[in-house]
């Protein structure tokens, strides 16, 4: 199918506080082929994403110091940064967080609890958007 992307070797950072979400989110992505990184919050993360230079971001809104939100922010005003793709993860599933997501820079939202085809299938939708709008 010309809308598959291969996923081998796909950098993804997994932002979430809950060690249950990024071990699951580990596992699931990794099985896809994808070389996976994990932070518990979003200092830590902003530390991995340079070093690392992940194809994708998954970030929790809701975390202690850095929330999503803010995390998001940070790397779409960072001229290195600024066009990864964000992907916002959520247990709250309102339009208001989606549309602050939005706001903020996500290309996509992720209610968790998120099943291994939704989060292969927003990887693959934010790595088919992120290539379709970068000119060559």
């Amino acid at each position: 199918m010309p809308d598959e992307v291969d996923l081998r070797g796909t950098k993804i950072l997994v932002v979430d506080d809950s060690k249950t979400i990024r071990r699951s989110a580990e596992i699931l992505l990794a099985k896809a082929g994808c070389e996976v990184q994990l932070a518990e919050d979003g200092f830590e993360a902003l530390g991995k994403i340079v070093s690392f230079k992940p194809n994708l971001v998954f970030v929790d809104i809701m975390m202690p110091r850095l929330d999503g939100y803010h995390t998001c922010a940070l790397i779409k005003n960072n001229p290195q940064l600024k066009d990864t793709p964000v992907v916002m993860l959520s247990s709250k599933d309102g339009l208001f967080d989606r549309a602050k997501g939005r706001l903020v820079g996500a290309q996509l939202y992720l209610a968790k609890p998120f099943t291994a085809d939704e989060l292969i299938g927003a990887v693959r939708a934010s790595l088919s958007q992120s290539s379709s709008t970068q000119k060559p």
